[in-house]
């Protein structure tokens, strides 16, 4: 949409001399007199706050979302789909006085002038649309806005903020004269579209309490009691010219110090000008669970941020890993849930990496309300595909990173099949069709004698990631050349396959049937390519038989009757995971799908280097990048969370009837029962919550299960079908 219909006549502006460095804050006059009611459309560029008559009407956000802001700094010899900026609008009536109002944007830094992909110059713009007895009145950004610096001296959005309040009048108040400040500048318009989104966005969601440990190496330890995403509250001493920073770390060492190690960079900054304030960071969040203060200040609380997602599931059963597992999820999900994507990690990278979206797209919509959130992200994988080539990038919003073709580009399938199957609604995958006709034509020119053996020149051709190095055990596992043994073209082209697959599926929904000849045929061919390379005739097993790599052929019916056999075999005598991110998700899945949820439950639950109880058994409070926490990078990724979506799959055991969506018509069978006296869960549907739970009494089993109005559904139990109807079902003594 132009701009004339967001903002009116309103221009961008910004400060008369400006980098990307820059942090300014804009003022504009308005008379609200005969206001019945008042709008406001609003952004600053990077991420800003806005101030009506000295209330902020935005505390604790990062807005605007990111997004494919613009065009100017997309991939080397490659054209972006699309460009866009979601544009807030506030109510701000409440925030009227009679008389003059003044409007402050405080604004800068954030993604649009991250250094890894600087979209332009920091900017600003607004519109205040007015509703009076006498008609409609605007007022907008022009060149009578004043313009003067901002108390942010030092930034970088991923590692460190620094405010420096010498010299410094708090400008956001009515009555601060802004006289002397110079007149805005016009500049740059950017090559865009404007839109509005439900994509909820960070926001406060609590605060927590804190611990003072002790004396650290330089000041003082705290710890809030999780590794979380936000940011504490400082008061800070009258004392002139003192610096007060704080080290955020993941981690504590037993002597109660900071593992620096975990910290990541992370720095928060602030130089005094002798007055007592409360202070925050205003422009980045940190991802920690203990900080070290250094200088006169004390820490209040700890703010919590993140989207504001919520939850709508719940799960307990008699097994505490698996209890843990469910919540853990929720809470790292949560942490990586920032600026409308989900991230890899709350503090390294902060990006929305197409491999770890789309491998835990299932389990987040099984457990929270996220079909806005992963719709607007959908949108930013689109937007982020070359129109040249069809390829899809590692991360969305695009910004340079590692990954893969397979296990990465697919989120442009698997995200809106996800949707679908979850909200049933057909005409996401309508919508984004051509886009996957488009990445299946990119694989296709990266292949040679059927696999899938290449990316984009000069870019990284992972297959799986972040799996034990079971070859070289001594050697550093960060590199990413040494994290797997499976070939990336079996991995690459085990997607391409199950892509394929999911486009037949798309096509028969949508009326394409035209088009599924020709998938099944490539299919086909890709399935006897890794047949033909990867499966060893003398013992039936697929590059090993490690890490997974027979989950991946039997999950597309490859291999003979051994393959299946000899990967339960070796997971039984292994007795616990091998696998990187990819592998471990369809692993488990596998085993539940054939029979074996016994053996996936040991999976889920048995103590070792690489299982969650490991985790759990050291304390953590989110999942780790890597099996490995001793050699992990960051201690809050969600990425092998995927499996948490089985636990309602299989273990509740509620699941869609083939062929349906949106959750209309159920089958609630749930799988390795004899591992358990009890369980509970529930999911929020379209039509309402299904909620199972059963509970063992001598040799029988009592069964309550919730079906949603207008939802077929039945029960499956000990080889016999039970018809349910709507609302409580109780079956006792089964």
């Amino acid at each position: 949409m132009k701009q004339e219909h967001f903002f009116q006549t309103a221009n961008w502006v910004g400060a008369p001399e400006r980098t990307p460095e820059t942090f300014s804050v804009l003022r504009g006059h308005f008379m609200a007199d005969g206001a019945r009611q008042a709008t406001l459309r609003v952004l600053g560029l990077g991420f800003f706050k806005c101030y009506i008559n000295g209330q902020c009407i935005n505390p604790d956000t990062f807005l605007p979302l990111s997004s494919e802001y613009e065009p100017g700094c997309d991939p080397e010899d490659e054209v972006l789909s699309g460009h866009r900026i979601y544009v807030p609008q506030f109510d701000i009536t409440p925030f009227l006085q009679p008389g003059d109002n003044v409007i402050a944007i405080h604004y800068g830094g954030g993604w649009y002038t991250f250094i890894n992909r600087i979209f332009g110059l920091p900017k600003a713009i607004y519109c205040i649309s007015m509703e009076t007895d006498s008609g409609r009145r605007y007022y907008v950004s022009d060149e009578d806005c004043r313009i003067g610096n901002s108390y942010i001296d030092d930034y970088l959005f991923v590692s460190h903020e620094t405010q420096n309040y010498n010299g410094w009048d708090c400008c956001f108040d009515t009555d601060f004269d802004d006289s002397h400040w110079a007149r805005a500048v016009l500049t740059e318009q950017p090559d865009t579209e404007y839109c509005t989104t439900d994509c909820p966005f960070d926001t406060l969601i609590e605060q927590l309490p804190l611990q003072k440990i002790g004396k650290g190496i330089e000041g003082t330890v705290y710890d809030c009691g999780q590794n979380t995403t936000g940011y504490p509250v400082l008061e800070i001493e009258a004392d002139a010219g003192k610096i007060v920073s704080v080290i955020f770390s993941e981690e504590l060492f037993s002597d109660g110090t900071i593992d620096r190690e975990h910290s990541h960079g992370q720095v928060f900054t602030v130089v005094s000008d002798g007055k007592k304030r409360l202070v925050q960071p205003e422009f980045t969040w940190y991802g920690f669970r203990c900080f070290e203060v250094v200088g006169k200040a004390t820490p209040k609380f700890v703010k919590v941020i993140h989207a504001d997602v919520p939850i709508s599931s719940t799960f307990a059963c008699d097994n505490d890993t698996l209890n843990w597992i469910y919540q853990t999820f929720l809470h790292t999900m949560h942490c990586n849930m920032h600026t409308g994507h989900p991230s890899d990690c709350p503090h390294l990278e902060r990006r929305g990496y197409t491999g770890d979206g789309q491998l835990t797209c299932h389990a987040v919509l099984s457990t929270m309300d996220g079909k806005a959130f992963y719709e607007k992200w959908l949108q930013d994988i689109a937007d982020s595909q070359d129109v040249l080539s069809g390829h899809i990038q590692y991360t969305a919003p695009y910004i340079r990173s590692g990954g893969g073709p397979g296990g990465w580009g697919c989120a442009i399938v698997e995200v809106p099949y996800q949707l679908y199957r979850h909200y049933g609604n057909p005409q996401i995958l309508n919508k984004y069709y051509d886009n996957m006709l488009r990445y299946i034509d990119y694989l296709e020119t990266h292949s040679e004698w059927g696999l899938v053996t290449g990316d984009k020149a000069g870019e990284w051709c992972l297959g799986d990631w972040c799996g034990p190095n079971i070859l070289y055990p001594e050697k550093d596992i960060t590199s990413h050349n040494q994290q797997v043994f499976l070939p990336a073209p079996m991995v690459n082209t085990y997607f391409m396959v199950k892509t394929l697959n999911r486009l037949c599926e798309i096509a028969d929904i949508i009326g394409k049937e035209g088009d599924i000849p020709e998938f099944r045929k490539k299919a086909q061919q890709r399935k006897k390519a890794i047949q033909a390379a990867y499966f060893n005739t003398f013992d039936g097993n697929f590059v090993m038989n490690v890490q997974g790599a027979n989950a991946f052929a039997v999950d597309l019916g490859l291999g003979d009757e051994r393959t299946y056999p000899n990967m339960v075999s070796y997971y039984r005598k292994l007795g616990h995971y091998d696998t990187g991110i990819f592998a471990t998700d369809i692993l488990t899945r596998i085993l539940f799908e054939h029979g074996d949820g016994e053996l996936a439950v040991d999976l889920l639950t048995k103590n070792g280097e690489q299982g969650f109880e490991h985790w759990r058994q050291n304390g953590a409070t989110t999942f780790h990048e890597y099996w490995d926490s001793n050699r992990s990078r960051s201690h809050n990724h969600p990425m092998f969370g995927a499996v948490v979506a089985y636990l309602f799959e299989y273990l509740l055991g509620i699941r869609q009837q083939p062929h349906t969506a949106g959750y209309r018509s159920l089958v609630i069978e749930p799988r390795a029962m004899t591992r358990f006296h009890r369980m509970s869960g529930s999911m929020s549907t379209l039509n309402g919550t299904v909620a199972m739970h059963y509970n063992k009494a001598s040799d029988t089993v009592n069964f309550k299960i919730v079906v949603p109005p207008k939802t077929q559904a039945v029960l499956r139990y000990a080889g016999r079908e039970f018809a349910l109807t709507e609302g409580e079902n109780n079956l006792m003594g089964l």
